[in-house]
C-alpha cells in the first residue's frame, strides 16, 4: 500500500512538472523597436505573452502606426500581431509621445502607465481598447489626437493631473483646460442624464459615442459646434435640443441614436452633414431650418419611423441616399431651388405615395426612387434630360408616368418591376432602350417607341405579360437577348427591315404570338429565340438568314411547317424540339448544307439524318444512304410506332 502511495505521489509531481514545462515552453517574450527617429532604435519594446505586460523604453518619440496593413506609408504597430495578449502597458520615462493607433483594438488592455515625459497622444492611440476602465493623463501632455479614446466601451474615468496646462477632468469627463471643449465623456459612466457645463462652446468628435446609458443630455446655450460622431450610437437618448448658436453639426453626429424621437435644429445651421441622423429609427418628424442649403449623403437614411419632413426653399442639393429607408414617409415636396437629387435619395421609401419634383432638376439619378412601392404617380418636369439606372425600380404601385420630351437617355432597369404601369410613351430624343428598362411591368398594355430608337437592349420588355402588340420603329438594328421574354399576351409584333439580329431568347414564352414576319435584313436567329411560342402557326425565314440557333423554335407546338432558305449554313441542336404539330421542314433546293426529303432534314450528302418533324407520321424507314443519326433527331416524336434503321 505504501509503495502504491509513493508511486501516486511521484506521478502527480511528474504531471505537475510537465504542465509547468509546457507553460514555460508556450510562454514567449517578443521584442523590437518602435521609435520614430532614424531606424527606430531610440525606443524598444518587450512583451511577455504569458503575463501580458508590454514595456516600452528609451528616449524620444514613438512612431505613428496605421490600422490598415495595405497602408504604404505607415505599418501597423510592431506588437499588432500580439495585441490580444496585451493586458498592461508600461511606458517608461524618456518616451515623449504615444503614436497614432499605437494600442488600437488591444481588447485585453486593462491598465496603462503614461510617464511625465509624454507630451502627445496620437490619433486613435487607444481606439477600441474595450477592456480599459480608466486612464490617467500626466501634466506633461499638451496634445491629444482625434479619436484617441474612442470606442473604449468599458471606460469609466479619464483622470488628468491638476498641473496639466491643456486638459482637465471633471468627474471623470475630459475637457480642455479652459472648459470650452468637451473632449470625451467615458462610455461606461453609469449616469442616465448629463448636463454639459455652461462654459462649453464646442462638443468634440466622438465626445459621447457609444454612451448607451444616457437618456438625456442638456447642451448649454454657448455651444456653437457639434463634432462628427459626437453622439454616435447613444442608443438610449430620447430627445435633445440643439441651442440656437450652433452653426455646424458634424458627420454622423447623431447616427444610430435609435431611441431619439425628437430633435430641434436651430436656424443657425446651414447644412445637414453626411449621416447626421442616419439610423435614428424612432424619429417621427423633423423640421429642417430655413437657412439649410444642402442635405448630405445618408443624412436621414434608415429613419424608418419618420412620417413627415419639410425641406426648406433654400436647399439646393439632396445628397446620395439622404432619405433612403424612410419607410414611413408618405409624401414630400422638393423645393424649387433643388438642382440635384442624389443617388438612391428616396430608395426604400415604401410608403411614399406622392412627390413633387421641381423644374430645377435636370437628372433623375441612379436608384433615386428605387423600391418606392406605394408611389402611384409622378410628374417629371420638362427640365429633366436623363433618367438614370433603376431610377423607379420596383415602384410596383406606379400606374402612370409622363416622360418629358427633353429626355434623351433612359438607364438600365429604370422602370423594372413597375407592375402597375399600364402605358408609357418614350420621347423622340431617346436613341436606345437599355437592358431591362421595362422588365417586369406586368400590367403594361401599350408603349410608344419613337423612330429615334436604334437599339432595344436585353430583357427590355421581359415579363410584360399584358403587352398585346408592339411596333418596332424602322431605325432599330438589333433586338437584344430576352427583349420580349415572357410577353405571354403578345399577339403581334412588327419587325422592321433595319433589324439584322434577333437575340437569344428574344421572344421566349410569347405563347399568344400566332405569326411573325422576319424581315430580309435579319442574318441570324439566336438560341431559343422563339422558345415556347406555343400559338405560333407560321413563320417565314428570309433568305438573308445564315444561322438558326439552338432550341430556336423549341416548344412551338402549333407550328405545322417551316421553310429554311438556301443561305442557312447552321441549324443548332434542338432547334425544333417540342414542335409536336410540325409535319414538314422544307429546305430550299439551292441550300448547300442541308436537304429536305419528305419534310425531313438531312445533310446535303444525305449521310446524316438531322431532324425528323415530330408530327410527320407513325412509321419511318430511314434511307440507306444514312450513316449517322444526329443528336435529338427524333426528339418528342411521340406518334412514331416504328423506325427502320438501315444496316
Amino acid at each position: 500500500m505504501k509503495k502504491l502511495g509513493k508511486l501516486l505521489f511521484f506521478a502527480a509531481i511528474t504531471a505537475l512538472l510537465t504542465c509547468l514545462l509546457c507553460v514555460a515552453l508556450n510562454a514567449e517574450t517578443v521584442s523590437g523597436t518602435c521609435g520614430a527617429e532614424g531606424d527606430g532604435s531610440n525606443l524598444t519594446w518587450t512583451l511577455d505573452t504569458e503575463t501580458g505586460v508590454l514595456k516600452i523604453e528609451g528616449k524620444g518619440a514613438m512612431k505613428n502606426s496605421s490600422p490598415a496593413p495595405w497602408d504604404k506609408y505607415r505599418s501597423p504597430a510592431p506588437w499588432n500581431k500580439y495585441r490580444s495578449n496585451i493586458k498592461t502597458a508600461k511606458i517608461y520615462d524618456g518616451v515623449t509621445s504615444i503614436g497614432s493607433y499605437a494600442f488600437s483594438n488591444c481588447s485585453s488592455l486593462t491598465s496603462i502607465i503614461i510617464p511625465d515625459s509624454v507630451t502627445s497622444i496620437g490619433d486613435s492611440a487607444f481606439y477600441g481598447c474595450s477592456s480599459l476602465t480608466s486612464i490617467t493623463i500626466p501634466s506633461s501632455v499638451t496634445s491629444i489626437g482625434n479619436d484617441a479614446f474612442s470606442y473604449c466601451s468599458s471606460l469609466t474615468n479619464i483622470n488628468v493631473e491638476k498641473t496639466n496646462k491643456n486638459y482637465k477632468s471633471i468627474n471623470g469627463v475630459l475637457f480642455s483646460k479652459d472648459e470650452k471643449t468637451l473632449i470625451l465623456y467615458p462610455a461606461k459612466q453609469e449616469e442616465t442624464t448629463y448636463i454639459i457645463p455652461s462654459s462649453v462652446t464646442n462638443i468634440g468628435a466622438c465626445a459621447f459615442a457609444y454612451c448607451s446609458s444616457l437618456t438625456s443630455i442638456e447642451i448649454p446655450s454657448r455651444v456653437t459646434s457639434i463634432g462628427g460622431r459626437a453622439f454616435f450610437y447613444c442608443s438610449s437618448l430620447t430627445s435633445i435640443k440643439i441651442p440656437s448658436g450652433v452653426t455646424s453639426i458634424g458627420n454622423d453626429a447623431f447616427s444610430y441614436c435609435s431611441s431619439l424621437t425628437s430633435i430641434m435644429i436651430p436656424d443657425s445651421v446651414t447644412r445637414i452633414e453626411e449621416r447626421a441622423f442616419c439610423g435614428c429609427s424612432s424619429l417621427t418628424s423633423i423640421m429642417i431650418p430655413n437657412n439649410v442649403k444642402s442635405i448630405g449623403d445618408d443624412a436621414f437614411s434608415g429613419c424608418s419611423n419618420l412620417t413627415s419632413i419639410t425641406i426648406p426653399n433654400n436647399v439646393k442639393s439632396i445628397g446620395d441616399y439622404a432619405f433612403s429607408g424612410c419607410s414611413s414617409l408618405t409624401s414630400i415636396m422638393i423645393p424649387n431651388n433643388v438642382k440635384s437629387i442624389g443617388h438612391g435619395a428616396f430608395s426604400g421609401c415604401s410608403n411614399l405615395t406622392s412627390i413633387t419634383i421641381p423644374d430645377s432638376v435636370t437628372i433623375i439619378e441612379w436608384r433615386a426612387f428605387y423600391g418606392c412601392s406605394s408611389l402611384t404617380s409622378i410628374m417629371i418636369p420638362d427640365s429633366v434630360t436623363r433618367i438614370e439606372e433603376r431610377a423607379f425600380y420596383d415602384c410596383s404601385s406606379l400606374k402612370s408616368i409622363t416622360i418629358p420630351d427633353g429626355v434623351t437617355s433612359i438607364g438600365r432597369e429604370a422602370f423594372s418591376g413597375c407592375s402597375s404601369l399600364t402605358s408609357i410613351a418614350i420621347p423622340d430624343g431617346v436613341t436606345s432602350i437599355r437592358g431591362c428598362t421595362f422588365s417586369g411591368c406586368s400590367s403594361l398594355k401599350s408603349i410608344m417607341i419613337p423612330d429615334s430608337v436604334t437599339s432595344i437592349g436585353e430583357s427590355v420588355f421581359g415579363g410584360c405579360s399584358s403587352l398585346t402588340s408592339i411596333t418596332i420603329p424602322d431605325g432599330v438594328t438589333s433586338i437584344g437577348m430576352s427583349a420580349f421574354y415572357g410577353c405571354s399576351n403578345l399577339t403581334s409584333i412588327t419587325i422592321p427591315d433595319s433589324v439584322t439580329i434577333i437575340g437569344s431568347t428574344a421572344f421566349w414564352g410569347c405563347s399568344s404570338l400566332t405569326s411573325i414576319m422576319i424581315p430580309d435584313s435579319v442574318t441570324s436567329i439566336g438560341d431559343s429565340a422563339f422558345y415556347g411560342c406555343s400559338s405560333l402557326t407560321s413563320i417565314t425565314i428570309p433568305s438573308s438568314v445564315t444561322s438558326i440557333g439552338e432550341c430556336a423554335f423549341y416548344g412551338c407546338s402549333s407550328l405545322k411547317s417551316i421553310t429554311i432558305p438556301d443561305g442557312v449554313t447552321s441549324i443548332g441542336q434542338g432547334a425544333f424540339y417540342g414542335c409536336s404539330s410540325l409535319k414538314s421542314i422544307n429546305i430550299d433546293e439551292a441550300n448547300e448544307s442541308y436537304k429536305s426529303i419528305d419534310g425531313i432534314v438531312f445533310s446535303k450528302d444525305e449521310k446524316k439524318l438531322i431532324v425528323y418533324p415530330a408530327g410527320n407520321g407513325t412509321a419511318y424507314v430511314i434511307p440507306d444512304s444514312v450513316t449517322s443519326i444526329g443528336n435529338g433527331a427524333f426528339y418528342g416524336c411521340s406518334s412514331l410506332t416504328s423506325i427502320t434503321i438501315p444496316d
